[in-house]
């Protein structure tokens, strides 16, 4: 995730990998995977903007309603979020491209389902592996957006999930440290459950790990001359217990 700035003309820019230019055309049918509801009054299939006017659409509800930029006196209105694919991944058809850009705009409070007056947002896929999510965080009505308070862990969980949905690789492979289960708690994976002979699997292997290491801790308070208890230890959040169905 990108800092807030006060123009999507540098946020444009660095999506598409070279500067914004009146001479340059993007269409909804191309590089513009994803976009606001209501895009279709301003513009429509046959209508090819440049790469400037795009910019200029998403930084006009500033200069509509500026005194909405002010909160705390801060006038970075235009959100920049960035999600690349391992270079080992698949290739995302178009569709899954504009299925990314909409969850990430929903999950980051810009574009709540039904609401006629949300933010303007873009997504633009003009480089094979990655896309960029451009919005202007003041609304259609002049108010600005109720964007979660760690957006970014929020935006993360559901990189998560869309992995998960898509068949794409795990955040293992990316090396990235997974965070915490509660910030998936609020909305339901939807993968399928996994087959209850892997579970089972999953739960044996957890308990014989375990079982070791509280075995070399009485070894350590035997020789130690302590007394440790040895209750069962608990598993790690997200395991099951075996012969228990899968937890949330």
């Amino acid at each position: 995730m990108h800092g807030l700035s006060t123009s999507c003309v540098d946020g444009l820019a660095e999506a598409l990998g070279r500067p914004v230019s009146d001479q340059e055309g993007l269409t909804t049918e191309g590089t513009i995977v994803a976009h606001w509801s209501d895009l279709d009054y301003f513009t429509n299939e046959d209508r090819i903007w440049t790469s400037a006017e795009w910019a200029q659409h998403l930084d006009d509800p500033y200069r509509a309603h500026p005194f909405a930029a002010t909160h705390r006196g801060d006038r970075r209105v235009i959100l920049h979020v960035s999600v690349r694919l391992h270079p080992k991944d698949r290739e995302l058809t178009p569709a899954e491209w504009s299925e990314v850009g909409n969850r990430l705009a929903r999950v980051a409070g810009i574009a709540p389902p039904g609401d006629r007056n949300s933010c303007r947002w873009i997504a633009v896929r003009d480089q094979s592996h990655r896309l960029d999510l451009l919005a202007n965080l003041i609304r259609q009505d002049g108010v600005r957006a109720a964007v979660p308070r760690q957006v970014h862990h929020v935006l993360a969980a559901e990189c998560r999930r869309i992995e998960a949905d898509l068949v794409l690789l795990s955040p293992r492979d990316h090396h990235v440290s997974p965070f915490k289960a509660n910030m998936l708690a609020t909305t339901q994976p939807t993968t399928e459950r996994l087959d209850p002979s892997i579970v089972a699997h999953l739960s044996d292997e957890a308990y014989r790990h375990l079982a070791a290491a509280r075995r070399l801790m009485e070894r350590a308070g035997q020789h130690l001359g302590a007394p440790v208890a040895s209750p069962s230890p608990p598993l790690p959040a997200g395991i099951p217990v075996p012969g228990s169905p899968r937890g949330r």
